[in-house]
């Protein structure tokens, strides 16, 4: 491990990142820095300024995905390398911001009724009656459906939030039947 990587993490670790976070801001430093066959503390805001542009017309990664690179690079720069006068040369690209696609009832109910087994029902009826993200349904447990509150506690979602989410009255019938509730 490189004395900068050391650094980096020690400082991503001190601020509680996430360690998908930490993952995907050490990747994309090493990509930038890759990319240019050079130490990353070697490159300057020409270096950045190019690589925005590459990210944006060679690859043709989203807005969203440039932000992320942004933020890894800034956190980089500004955090690790004390560089404060970078900020300037790495502005946060403008997104579009696009209504999601919703299903149909009748697609929703295509889609629940397409699992293979109980167990895949489940999931799928969790994750589209509540919201929750995939990482937070990884991380339920029994314990965290409340049937008399018909709520589902949410442990450590985005941000390290706990949260509640109402449980409908068919999830929970479907918990029951595999078993969960």
């Amino acid at each position: 491990m490189t004395h900068l990587r050391k650094i980096m993490l020690e400082e991503l670790q001190r601020r509680n990142y996430a360690q998908t976070t930490v993952k995907a801001y050490v990747r994309i430093v090493q990509e930038f820095a890759n990319h240019f066959h050079q130490s990353p503390d070697k490159l300057g805001p020409q270096h950045l300024r190019q690589y925005q542009a590459h990210l944006f017309q060679e690859k043709k990664l989203d807005a969203g995905t440039v932000q992320q690179h942004v933020a890894a690079l800034r956190f980089f720069y500004i955090k690790t390398l004390k560089r404060r006068y970078l900020l300037e040369d790495l502005p946060r690209p403008k997104g579009g911001r696009k209504l999601p696609e919703v299903l149909s009832p009748e697609e929703v109910a295509r889609l629940i009724d397409s699992a293979s087994n109980l167990f895949h029902r489940a999931m799928l009826m969790t994750l589209y009656s509540t919201g929750v993200r995939r990482a937070e349904l990884c991380r339920l447990q029994v314990s965290d459906i409340d049937s008399p509150r018909m709520m589902v506690h949410i442990r450590q979602g985005k941000g390290g939030h706990d949260r509640d989410v109402p449980l409908s009255e068919k999830l929970l019938e479907t918990c029951v039947s595999t078993g969960a509730g």
